[in-house]
Formats: C-alpha cells, sequence, structure tokens
C-alpha cells in the first residue's frame, strides 16, 4: 500500500511564538507543561508533520503577548525544540534556549524515600546538575533525572 503525504496549511500568527523541531509525539506534553490546555490563547498543535531534518515533527503555534510567555521549560522537555518570537507576523527574535537550571514542580522525584514522597505540600525541586547530558537531580534528596526526550 502506497503511503500518501497529507500537507497541512496553518496560517501565520500576528503575535506569539512557533515552537517547532519538537520530536514527533512530545508537542502534547509541551502543550500541556507550557499550561496552554488551561490558558485562553489560540493554539495550533501540529502532529507528524514532515521535516528533513527529523523525519516527522510536531509543531506548536500560540497567538499570545510576547511577554506574557515562559520558555525556560522547552528545552528540559525537549532539548531539540527551537523557537521563532513573531511580532507584527514577522519573526524577531530565534532565542537560544539552554537547560533551566532549576526547575520547580514540572516533574516529581522518582525516589519512594524522598521527603516530597511524604510531604506533598513540598514543591519538587531539580536543579541541573550535567548541562551536557540533560540531568537533574532532587533537591532534597539528590535523586537523578535524565532528559525525558532520551537522546
Amino acid at each position: 500500500m502506497d503511503k500518501k503525504e497529507y500537507k497541512l496549511n496553518v496560517g501565520k500568527i500576528q503575535e506569539g511564538f512557533v515552537i517547532d523541531h519538537i520530536h514527533q509525539g512530545r508537542g502534547m506534553d509541551l502543550y500541556h507543561y507550557l499550561g496552554l490546555d488551561e490558558s485562553e490563547y489560540c493554539v495550533a498543535l501540529i502532529k507528524n508533520a514532515s521535516s528533513k531534518k527529523m523525519g516527522r515533527k510536531d509543531i506548536l503555534k500560540v497567538e499570545c503577548p510576547i511577554d506574557n510567555f515562559n520558555m525556560d521549560i522547552i528545552p528540559f522537555l525537549d532539548h531539540t525544540a527551537t523557537v521563532d518570537v513573531i511580532k507584527d507576523g514577522e519573526i524577531i527574535d530565534k532565542p537560544h534556549l539552554e537547560f533551566p537550571k532549576e526547575i520547580k514542580n514540572v516533574i516529581r522525584c522518582r525516589n519512594p524515600r524522598c521527603i516530597t514522597s511524604v510531604e506533598h505540600q513540598l514543591e519538587n525541586i531539580f536543579y541541573l546538575s550535567d548541562a551536557k547530558n540533560g540531568t537533574y537531580r532532587c533537591h532534597y534528596c539528590e535523586a537523578e533525572w535524565t532528559d525525558p526526550s532520551g537522546d
């Protein structure tokens, strides 16, 4: 059976962000962790888009005021993702994303003996221990958490 290529055209946004080069299947994770599922912003999630570089990829387009968006968690969730900042329908910036030095309440400690397993009111805080490999350690017990994109 022949595979047919389908193309979807999603229009330009006037102000906001385009998050591109997301690993195939990770777009919904970014959508959730960025809080877009609970926002009032107009969002387009494109899954399984063709990519010469990646084979297949996901893309998020977010129409929102550029000052209202925190991109810090993007490289933790998918370090291959890129961001284009859009203003007046044009790309005004392509910031270089780096692993955040600290992340709070995005992941939970895997160590069943960690105090966060018992004291649920404590924030789940992880700090970057190895930027090359995207490795984080729990603030309380030092348990390791490695880059979730698996690369």
